[in-house]
C-alpha cells in the first residue's frame, strides 16, 4: 500500500500529536518549582509599578473544593494579565485559621474535656495539618504564588498586629459599647457565624400578650385622663411567642390611634380600629374610655 503521507508537505514540529496534559502538567510544574519562576517574575517586574491582590484567605479544614478552584484561577488569571501588562504584581497566600469548624473538630477527636492551652495547642495543629493540603492541591492547579510565605491569621506577628489595630481604634474612639443579637452555641458556649447557623421549619401558636405599663401616670396624660384608676397593659399579637422573653419595649404606629378599653378589672390600650376584634378574640366585654394619637404622647 502506497505511504500517502510521505507526498504531503505536512509542517515539522516538535509538539506531540496528543497533549498528554495529566502527565505533563505535573513536568510544567516541576519545572517552574525548579528554575524558581515566581522569584524570577519578582526579580524581573522590582521596578515596576505595584499591582496588590488582596486575596481574601480560604478556611483551614477540608480539601479544596470547586469553588476554591474557581476563586484561585480567576485571581491567578488576573494577576498574570497585570504582570504581562507590566506591573509587579506579587500575591501572597493565605489562610483564616479561627472558627468554630476547627474546634468542633478538635472536639470530636479528642473529647471536650480539655484545657484552654491544649485546646489552642490542638487546633494550631489541626489547621496547619489542614494547610499543607490544601497548599499542594493550590499549586497543583498551577497557580504561582509566594507558597513559602502564606500568610495565616494564627501567626502570633499576625495576631499581634491585630491588637496593636484595635488599640488604635479604641484610641480614635471608633469602639464603643452596645448591643447586637449574636447566635449562641449552648452546647460549645460560643458565638456562631450566620453560614454555621442551620434552620428549619417550626410552627407556633401566635399569641397575643399584655405588657403592663411602666409609667401610668405619664400614660393618663397621653389619654387626656387625671388618673387610671386601674393597671393598664398594652396588648400585641405575635407570632414568635419565643421571643417574648427577651423582649425590652414595643413600639407603637405614629399614624394611629390608640384606645384606652376598661375590661373590668384592668385597662387594655388598643388600636382603635381594632377593639371590637380584639375583645371578642380575646373573649372579653369592655367599653373606650379615652382615644389618642401616638405624637401626643412624647
Amino acid at each position: 500500500m502506497t505511504d500517502y503521507k510521505a507526498t504531503l508537505n505536512l509542517p515539522d514540529t516538535a509538539f506531540p500529536m496528543k497533549a498528554g496534559l495529566p502527565q505533563r502538567e505535573p513536568q510544567i510544574l516541576q519545572r517552574w518549582d525548579s528554575i524558581g519562576l515566581y522569584r524570577k517574575l519578582r526579580e524581573i517586574g522590582k521596578d515596576r509599578p505595584k499591582f496588590v491582590l488582596h486575596d481574601g484567605p480560604p478556611y483551614a479544614n477540608g480539601k479544596i473544593h470547586i469553588g476554591h478552584a474557581l476563586n484561585k484561577i480567576l485571581k491567578d488569571m488576573i494577576i498574570r494579565s497585570k504582570t504581562l501588562s507590566g506591573f509587579d504584581a506579587p500575591y501572597v497566600p493565605g489562610w483564616d485559621c479561627h472558627g468554630l469548624p476547627i474546634e468542633h473538630k478538635v472536639e470530636v477527636t479528642h473529647g471536650k474535656n480539655l484545657t484552654a492551652d491544649k485546646t489552642r495547642e490542638l487546633c494550631r495543629a489541626y489547621a496547619a495539618e489542614q494547610i499543607e493540603g490544601q497548599k499542594a492541591e493550590f499549586i497543583r492547579l498551577g497557580v504561582l504564588g509566594d507558597w513559602d510565605n502564606p500568610y495565616k491569621t494564627m501567626s502570633f506577628a499576625n495576631e499581634a498586629g491585630e491588637i496593636r489595630a484595635l488599640a488604635e481604634m479604641v484610641k480614635h474612639g471608633f469602639v464603643f459599647k452596645g448591643l447586637k443579637p449574636v447566635n449562641w452555641c449552648f452546647d460549645c458556649g460560643s458565638a456562631l457565624a450566620e453560614a454555621e447557623v442551620e434552620y428549619a421549619d417550626k410552627k407556633s401558636q401566635t399569641i397575643d400578650v399584655a405588657f403592663k405599663a411602666v409609667d401610668e401616670d405619664k400614660l393618663a396624660a397621653a389619654f387626656g385622663l387625671a388618673s387610671l384608676g386601674k393597671p393598664a397593659s398594652i396588648v400585641i399579637w405575635t407570632t414568635t411567642p419565643w421571643t417574648i422573653p427577651a423582649n425590652q419595649a414595643l413600639n407603637i404606629h405614629p399614624e394611629f390611634t390608640y384606645a384606652l378599653v376598661d375590661v373590668g378589672d384592668k385597662l387594655l390600650i388598643l388600636a382603635e380600629e381594632l377593639v371590637e376584634s380584639c375583645l371578642k378574640r380575646f373573649s372579653l366585654e369592655g367599653s373606650v374610655i379615652a382615644t389618642a394619637r401616638v405624637r401626643p404622647w412624647n
